[in-house]
């Protein structure tokens, strides 16, 4: 299915339009005013400054994403329509091949991803009570085994 490529700036909106039905399904315990607010830095800061994986279908349409700094997962999103199929198995390889085990934060509140990291190998190393941005959602820390 696809191929995998860095990202443009003129894949903004479309990343941004997978981040938010993504977050939507998956992010339920965030407030509104926080996903406002990271809606913003994703939508206006994150996407349009930064390269990220892209994942496309067989048609060249993104499907999903993942930023990536070193062997840090930054942030790894599906298209809900899309889940299910293979692409973040297929992101997860890519960053391995490209710089060997991988690190990743979950909120842990994300049952689904981390059931998805866990399944791929991975394993809870540590936890912090608040996310980067000091908010009130927890991550679990887990490297690639």
């Amino acid at each position: 299915m696809g191929t995998i490529r860095l990202s443009t700036p003129e894949d903004s909106a479309t990343l941004a339009a997978i981040w938010r039905a993504s977050v939507r399904a998956t992010h339920d315990f965030l407030s509104d005013e926080d996903y406002r607010s990271i809606d913003t830095l994703v939508s206006e800061h994150y996407l349009p400054a930064t390269r990220v994986w892209v994942a496309l279908d067989d048609q060249g349409a993104p499907r999903g994403f993942m930023g990536l700094t070193g062997a840090h997962i930054d942030s790894l999103f599906i298209d809900p329509a899309s889940r299910g199929l293979g692409i973040g198995r297929r992101l997860l390889t890519h960053a391995a091949a490209l710089q060997g085990k991988l690190t990743v934060d979950v909120n842990e509140q994300n049952a689904q991803a981390i059931g998805f990291y866990a399944h791929m190998g991975f394993t809870v190393t540590g936890r912090s009570p608040l996310d980067d941005a000091g908010r009130p959602y927890p991550l679990l820390h887990m490297r690639q085994e």
